[in-house]
């Protein structure tokens, strides 16, 4: 059996199929993992309406673009302001 590269030389058929059930074991708790993370979304998909998630994303989206709408003001604001250079006040001390 030839050993798969990145593994010693000596490595047994027993240490390969050991090594493999490691993996296999940390996939499992990887899916198991991410089916924990997305049971709470598949919840709330249940307990909320269709329509009012439709609601709910509309509103996100007002959010933002009233977000934009205060960004370019503030940014054109600043573009209409003539760029003053201001000078700092000299002090002399005694």
């Amino acid at each position: 059996m030839t050993v798969p590269e990145g593994l010693p030389t000596g490595t047994t058929t027993t240490e390969l199929e050991d090594r493999i059930a490691d993996l296999e074991a940390r996939l499992d708790d990887m899916a198991r993992l991410r089916r924990l993370e997305t049971r709470p979304l598949r919840v709330l998909r249940h307990l909320v309406p269709v329509e009012a998630r439709q609601h709910l994303r509309a509103a996100r989206r007002e959010e933002l673009l009233a977000a934009r709408s205060l960004l370019d003001h503030w940014i054109e604001r600043l573009d209409r302001e003539p760029a003053t250079e201001k000078r700092g006040e000299t002090i002399k001390l005694d």
